[in-house]
């Protein structure tokens, strides 16, 4: 029984050196999403607005008006990264190795919660218009945004 249970554990053996590189190209490749950086205090935006959405980065949250929006981490991750370079085409493999670093996840992950953070922000709906998809390349956010710091 040993010696089955040991072969059917076998036929699951991943090639170290493999994930060990894959790892490495990601982390190389990705920001942390909220990176130190050497500017002056209170010089990073804190908070991102469009349309009638408001992200605090500082408290990983998104409201409209006043009032929260029940986002998911990882939808909000991504919403983040297109705030982040706003106009800007972000690879699909930016986006899926920003929010899952250092794990394999199929593309459809970012696809379903894409989906959800659209839905959420009511984009296409009423005239409004955040994200547009680049098909096979990525996407962009296209709307208007204001950024500030707040000064403590």
């Amino acid at each position: 029984m040993r010696s089955s249970a040991f072969g059917r554990l076998e036929q699951f053996h991943l090639e170290p050196e493999l994930e060990v590189g894959r790892a490495l190209q990601r982390r190389a490749a990705v920001r942390p999403l909220f990176e130190k950086r050497t500017e002056p205090a209170g010089a990073r935006p804190t908070e991102v607005s469009f349309g009638p959405f408001r992200l605090l980065r500082s408290q990983f949250l998104l409201l409209e008006g006043h009032k929260p929006v029940p986002l998911g981490s990882r939808a909000l991750q991504i919403l983040i990264a297109l705030l982040e370079r706003p106009g800007e085409l972000v690879s699909k493999q930016d986006l899926m190795a920003r929010v899952w670093p250092n794990v394999f996840v199929e593309p459809a992950n970012l696809t379903v919660h894409m989906s959800a953070l659209r839905r959420t922000l009511r984009d296409g709906q009423g005239g409004n218009r955040f994200i547009v998809n680049i098909p096979g390349r990525g996407y962009c956010f296209v709307a208007s945004v204001a950024m500030w710091t707040h000064e403590n």
